[in-house]
């Protein structure tokens, strides 16, 4: 209960910290916030092109199925990349200022899901434009979310922590997300993929929460709640785990740093 006794203590910290990650991811950007649309919708002209020409799949509003996919990895990479890097981005605050140090990685997860929240407004756009309108069970969203959220947080303990000691891994983060991207149903159907694979799909977590998203906007029916029940499971382990590390490696983060 610790970790939520210090959220709330310096529960205004958190909030200008999140304010922070959000305001100044695109300070001194022309476009700015614009950015949080022009990206990802660059990402889905690309593949809603280019991977129909390679799959030669005449898969119905291949753009919806797309975006559906892109946006919520987007989240889940770009929050994961920068876990990782925000205790060495802030070292010269940590070794002045004492504060909760799990405060960083949770407003990185927490700005960055402000920001899909934001970049949601792609799908709808798309969903409303390729005139399949939708049904009541977009009301789900926020249980797919919350989901992401858990899972994301979890894992930013363990890489905004281990990074600390191990800079490398911010250049296996990269590696593993790539390989990962490929290794999620997000440009292509997961039945598509032969059986003798399908395992691979399986143990990923987010192809359950690529699928939450996918059955609310594209195929309009309830999300598969089993999976998402077990995927929070899993993100609730990991908040745990994390936590626990986290909590053993932050005491000598100041040194390190």
């Amino acid at each position: 209960m610790k970790v939520f006794k210090n959220l709330y203590d310096y529960r205004e910290l958190l909030k200008s910290s999140i304010k922070k990650d959000i305001g100044g991811k695109y300070k001194n950007s022309v476009l700015g916030v614009l950015w949080s649309f022009l990206y990802p919708l660059l990402q889905i002209a690309v593949y809603a092109i280019v991977f129909p020409l390679i799959m030669k799949s005449n898969m119905e509003h291949y753009t919806v199925f797309v975006c559906t996919g892109l946006i919520p990895w987007n989240f889940f990479s770009t929050a994961i990349s920068r876990s990782s890097f925000t205790m060495i981005e802030n070292g010269n605050i940590i070794k002045k200022v004492y504060f909760p140090r799990e405060i960083l990685p949770i407003s990185v997860v927490t700005s960055e899901a402000v920001n899909f929240v934001i970049s949601t407004i792609i799908i709808l756009c798309f969903v409303l434009g390729s005139g399949m309108g939708f049904s009541a069970e977009v009301l789900f969203y926020p249980i797919v979310l919350l989901v992401q959220y858990v899972l994301l947080i979890g894992i930013s303990f363990f890489v905004s922590s281990i990074t600390v000691y191990f800079r490398d891994l911010q250049h296996f983060i990269g590696i593993a997300l790539q390989l990962l991207f490929y290794a999620t149903p997000i440009v292509y159907a997961a039945n598509l993929i032969p059986e003798s694979y399908q395992w691979i799909l399986k143990l990923n977590p987010m192809t359950y929460i690529i699928d939450g998203f996918r059955a609310i906007f594209y195929y309009q029916q309830q999300p598969n709640f089993v999976e998402l029940g077990l995927t929070l499971l899993l993100g609730i382990v990991l908040c745990v785990l994390g936590y626990l590390l986290f909590s053993k490696l932050q005491k000598k983060f100041a040194e390190e740093l």
